[in-house]
Parts: structure tokens; sequence; C-alpha cells
């Protein structure tokens, strides 16, 4: 059980955990119930995550539902890494299928003072530590007791405006409206274990370390996972219209490990206090390590669901929202002045107590397995399965 321990949350499976897992006896995906003794195949309770999240209490429902055992936990975890995975072996997916995938953006000082400096450098990272510099010693770097959308928010804004130094990164991190944008279409997202991926182009990108709550249709926010909103700092930096090629690309979406409903003993509450590291393990050597708390976000989770979805806009199938990261790595990697970037084999490790560990390898988007199991294909395998 090594590789479960390194990857279940510190409470091991007290939880209400989910996942999915691609399963080769059936040619397909299947909603699993990870449990003590072994992962159970429940999609003929629940046929998608979507119809889990659905439910009145998905954490008893989880719970409650019958299935087969179809792998040990550890054998599972071995098989879902993608550089050495057994295709007629079952391994881990995204936990999440027809939900949408949304994030907010900025939600966190330091990240609106990074997306400050990529607008301003319009992408060359050597000009980041000078362009730094010369924001913070204007603006400063906390923005934390600042409400978004306030009277002094808004007093903050005249005033950076009449020293032309206003910016759509400040406009979405202390205005009144959040940034809501979609990160990867629905069943795009990769797993733990799966190689994620950074368009080849890029020479300025990073990891963000996030959690990402789980909603339902009907605006409940039912569980939560985590994920790593992988970006191009270059790309956006060169232009906020070209935030879907920064942000969307081959595998540059992950999930997992597992999905964790909300119950008495894990709650909203929680993710509002949980702190989420990272590590970035190089092939070369490196090594780089950091952090993020939940409790420094500007705008609370509720706010930001609340903003993604109600009359003005709706999901039928549920959604999952990335809430933002506070962690900015800066450090230079290689020459001085370049900050950090992404290296091919970088394996990078995202992690919470509560939800446990969610890992990756990075490589080019177009070296990573392509995504060629769409919505239309889940429908298609399920009806063969006479699920729908």
């Amino acid at each position: 059980m090594r590789l479960a321990s390194e990857t279940l949350p510190d409470d091991g499976f007290a939880g209400a955990l989910a996942g999915r897992a691609w399963l080769p006896d059936i040619e397909g995906p299947a909603v699993v119930a990870i449990r003590p003794d072994g992962v159970f195949d429940i999609t003929k309770v629940f046929a998608t995550m979507r119809d889990l999240c659905e439910a009145a209490a998905p954490a008893a429902a989880l719970r409650h539902a019958p299935g087969r055992r179809v792998a040990d936990l550890d054998a599972l975890l071995a098989n879902s890494i993608e550089s050495a995975r057994d295709p007629s072996r079952p391994w881990l997916l995204a936990p999440v299928d027809l939900q949408a995938i949304k994030a907010a953006g900025v939600t966190f000082a330091t990240s609106m003072l990074e997306r400050v400096i990529e607008e301003r450098a319009r992408g060359d990272g050597s000009a980041a530590a000078a362009i730094r510099a010369e924001i913070t010693a204007l603006v400063g770097e906390d923005f934390s007791k600042l409400k978004p959308g306030s009277a002094e928010a808004m007093r903050l804004k005249e005033v950076l405006l009449a020293q032309n130094a206003w910016s759509q990164y400040l406009e979405v991190g202390i205005g009144p409206d959040a940034e809501i944008f979609t990160k990867a279409p629905a069943m795009a997202a990769v797993g733990t274990g799966a190689d994620a991926g950074i368009h080849a182009k890029s020479s300025w990108n990073n990891p963000e370390p996030e959690v990402v709550l789980a909603v339902a249709s009907d605006g409940r926010m039912v569980g939560a996972t985590l994920g790593n909103d992988v970006n191009l700092r270059d790309v956006e930096g060169r232009s906020a219209l070209l935030l879907g090629k920064a942000k969307d690309n081959n595998a540059s979406c992950a999930l997992g490990p597992f999905l964790r409903f909300f119950d008495d003993a894990f709650t909203l509450d929680t993710v509002r206090s949980m702190h989420v590291t990272l590590t970035v393990e190089g092939a070369d050597g490196y090594h780089l390590e950091g952090s993020s708390s939940m409790s420094k976000i500007s705008r609370d989770p509720a706010d930001l669901v609340a903003q993604m979805t109600g009359p003005h806009h709706q999901y039928p199938d549920g959604a999952v929202l990335f809430l933002g990261t506070l962690f900015a790595p800066i450090e230079d990697r290689d020459e001085p002045g370049k900050g950090f970037t992404h290296k091919v084999g970088d394996v990078v490790t995202v992690a919470t107590p509560t939800l446990g560990r969610l890992r990756n390898r990075i490589r080019h988007s177009q070296d990573c397995a392509p995504w060629t199991f769409g919505a239309s294909h889940l429908m298609r395998h399920l009806a063969r399965q006479g699920l729908i």
C-alpha cells in the first residue's frame, strides 16, 4: 500500500472518495468508489460522475452504492503512472466527466501581482524582475484584506488610474466581477499519474496548484479535488485574448487524485482553511517547493460559485471550478532574471492533507497521449452496457 498511502488523504479512507477508472475489460471508463477493501465499479448505480454529484446527498449515496471490485488501490495507482502503464489493466482517470471545467483567475494578491507583471512584460520573462519591483513599490503586495468591489477597492482603483498603473488584472482582482473562464472542455482533463502538457513553443510557464470545487447543476457545492491549472505565462502575457491558448492545450488540465464529497467531517469550511503545497522535481535534479493558503483568498469560494452559475448561466451537467492559487514561482531556474519555467520530465505534486496528492509528469502537449474519448464516446460506451 505504499502508493496508496502516498496518494490518499491523511485520514485514509475516512472520507467519501470517488474516482473514475479506465477498465480494459469493458473498454471504457467507470465511476469507482475508493474503499479500504479495494476499488469498486459503481457505474450500474451512477452511470457518470455527473449523476453522483446530482444526488441529494452524494457522500451517503457513494458509501451505500453497491459494485464489483475491480482493483486493489495500490495496483490501480501504480498502473496510473503513464510511463509504466500496462494497457491490459485498469488505471485512474480524472475524477470528473460531463461537468464543465471552469476556473477563477486572479483570486489571490500574489497571483494578481504576477498577472500585472505578465501584462507589462508582454511575455518577456527577463523583464519581469524589474517590473515586479516597480509595481510592488507602487501598490504593495498585500491585497488580502481588501474586499473586491468594496468602496475601498474602488478608491484604490481611482488612485492607480491617476498614476497610469491600472490593469485588466487589477480589475478582476479587486473589482466587483471575478474572472471566470473555461479551463478545458468536458472530458479533457487528465488524472493523477498521467503526463501533463505544456506547449512546445512556450519558454515561460508554470504549474498552478489549486483546490477545485465540484458544483451540481442546482448550484450546490458537493465536494472538492485538487487541480494543476498548467499556465503558459509568456502566451498570456502577450495578450489576455490569448488566454485560451495559454490555458487549454492537450493534457494541460490535471485533476485528482479523487473527488471527496462533503459530509459532516469535510465541509466548505475545510476548503476555506486548506493549505495546498506544490513540489517540482526535475530530471536534472532541480527541486522547488511552494504553497498556497486558501485563508488568503480574496474572494470566498461561495462567491466565486455564485458568479459562475445562477439565473445568468446554467450548467445542466454541473461544473468543477478551480479556485485560483497564491503560488507564483519567480526564483531563477537557469539564467539570472529568467525566473522559473518547466522542463520536460518535471514531476509536479499538488497536495493537501484532506484531499491527498495529485502527481503528474510534464511533457510537451503533442507528446502526451492525445485526447480521443469525449462525451459522444462516453454515451456510446454507456449505451453498450445498457446504462442509458
